[in-house]
């Protein structure tokens, strides 16, 4: 798995350039004829060009990893397949398919025909499978956690095997949760922050909800499974395997998005991180408003000269109407505003805290 893992990270660091190089350049050989020049490196049409197939090949990766991932899953099947038995079956029904099977595969008719070490170990696979569906504790634990709960030797109760199981989960969880952190200090999947926080706090409690019920989840027993077995070949999900899926998605979808999301913005933004593109945005819109605001002082300056031009030359005019107009901005428009008034009142208020009984102006 970690192997697996490490190999997927690697391939989603190198592969998705590389193929966005060769494709552009097969893009200009079939579309640019001979003796036309090409658009140069670092011109803006040959950056759009890129980041459109950028866009597209991170696509059709993500699409091709998906695939992946289920495939692997439907490949490693699951004890209910390997015995041919529906998920519903019961006790009877699993020992009596076990039976027929063992009879066409057990050891010692098949060495008798020429068997080899490979009959055997399927041999002992069904019985593993079997043993484990006809037991409730097992068969309740199996399909939660998948085949590692075979070696888990010790527990024997319902309650047993979740708790062993929630000690395998949480610290799953809390290094993935330190991981994302200390890649978002070190500048690393800055795009989609809080989708990407949300996404694992809720894929941690659907987990933890499957596993502590006795019952499939009802997204997977009442959309999903039957969905794919009305309309596909492709077999039912176990709890086990959707959470495998699940958990391989998550981690493709943030390398993914966090190479589409730059793409994304609008060219002014791009290659700034989410927090200084807020930063810059917000500095912008003060400039804009800053700027308003001068030109409206510049046009009430003008509007009081052209107000002021009958009286010029007159002084004692000129200071008493100056005086009269501020009187009235003051006593009109400022001490009228609603939030004005609410300041001056707080502001009383706070002045007269912890005054005596029957004191009588502020402190």
């Amino acid at each position: 798995m970690a192997g697996n893992n490490l190999l997927s990270l690697i391939g989603w660091t190198f592969l998705p350039n590389l193929a966005t190089g060769w494709i552009q350049s097969i893009y200009y050989g079939l579309t640019i004829r001979a003796g036309d020049r090409k658009p140069a490196p670092n011109s803006p049409r040959y950056a759009e060009h890129r980041r459109r197939i950028h866009i597209l090949v991170v696509s059709l990766y993500l699409l091709y990893t998906i695939y992946e991932a289920d495939y692997e899953l439907r490949r490693a099947s699951t004890y209910y397949a390997d015995l041919g038995v529906p998920f519903a079956a019961s006790e009877r029904d699993i020992k009596s398919r076990f039976r027929r099977l063992a009879a066409l595969h057990h050891p010692d008719k098949l060495m008798s025909s020429g068997g080899d070490a490979s009959d055997t170990d399927f041999f002992i696979h069904l019985k593993t499978a079997s043993d484990t569906l006809v037991d409730p504790a097992r068969r309740f634990a199996y399909e939660r956690f998948g085949p590692d709960v075979v070696a888990w030797k010790h527990c024997v109760t319902v309650r047993d095997f979740v708790v062993r199981g929630v000690q395998v989960l949480v610290p799953y969880y809390g290094l993935a949760a330190v991981a994302m952190y200390v890649l978002g200090l070190l500048g690393y999947l800055d795009w989609g922050r809080y989708w990407r926080w949300l996404t694992l706090i809720v894929l941690c409690v659907l987990e933890l909800h499957t596993v502590t019920r006795p019952s499939f989840p009802r997204l997977l027993d009442i959309l999903i499974n039957p969905i794919l077995t009305r309309f596909t070949d492709h077999p039912p999900y176990l709890p086990f395997q959707a959470i495998t899926l699940a958990r391989k998605l998550s981690i493709t979808l943030y390398i993914a998005f966090s190479q589409i999301g730059p793409l994304l913005q609008p060219p002014s933004q791009r290659g700034v991180k989410p927090a200084e593109a807020t930063e810059k945005a917000l500095q912008q819109s003060l400039d804009r408003l800053e700027q308003t605001a001068r030109s409206v002082d510049v046009d009430v300056g003008r509007l009081m000269e052209l107000e002021m031009a009958p009286f010029a030359g007159d002084p004692e005019v000129i200071n008493s109407m100056r005086t009269k107009l501020k009187e009235w901005l003051v006593q009109n428009t400022i001490r009228a505003d609603p939030m004005v008034k609410d300041a001056l009142g707080r502001s009383f208020q706070r002045r007269r805290v912890d005054a005596p009984a029957g004191a009588k102006g502020n402190r």
